[in-house]
């Protein structure tokens, strides 16, 4: 199986770089983004495995693009963990009414993100989806004519 694609899509550069080389060492393509619009895109294009959702973003909260992504029928079941610098109740129900799978709280450890986007990247959807990917990858590949 290819490597599984998480998009992290966090306003800090930062964070996003962190969070990128700690999931690249357990062999996991990141794919970042900086704010809402381009964290849709990112999810049109990249097809990711599991989204990494930062809620303060410029142009568009976490809560709208993670709601926008589950009316989406090819990205619904993405798992979605969201990501806060907020600690409180009403923020991890609002995350869960939006739709996400997890609300994880900043700063975060990073054995702990590795276990908790592992644990989602090891689950049947997420593999089946991973499969699929490859499958549409290796059918748009040109093939090669043999000289003979």
């Amino acid at each position: 199986m290819d490597e599984p694609v998480v998009l992290v899509v966090d306003d800090s550069p930062t964070v996003r770089k962190i969070v990128q080389l700690t999931l690249q060492r357990e062999h996991i393509r990141v794919v970042t983004a900086g704010d809402g619009l381009s964290a849709l895109a990112a999810v049109n294009d990249e097809q990711p495995d599991l989204i990494l959702l930062d809620i303060m973003l410029p142009r568009m909260d976490g809560y709208n693009i993670c709601q926008i992504i589950r009316k989406n029928m090819s990205f619904k079941d993405i798992p979605i963990i969201m990501l806060s610098g907020k600690d409180g109740l009403f923020d991890k129900m609002r995350g869960k009414l939006a739709g996400s799978s997890e609300y994880m709280t900043k700063p975060f450890d990073s054995a702990e993100l590795v276990q908790v986007v592992k644990r989602y990247l090891d689950s049947v959807p997420v593999r089946e989806r991973a499969a699929m990917r490859a499958r549409q990858q290796q059918q748009q590949r040109p093939r090669r004519r043999m000289m003979y």
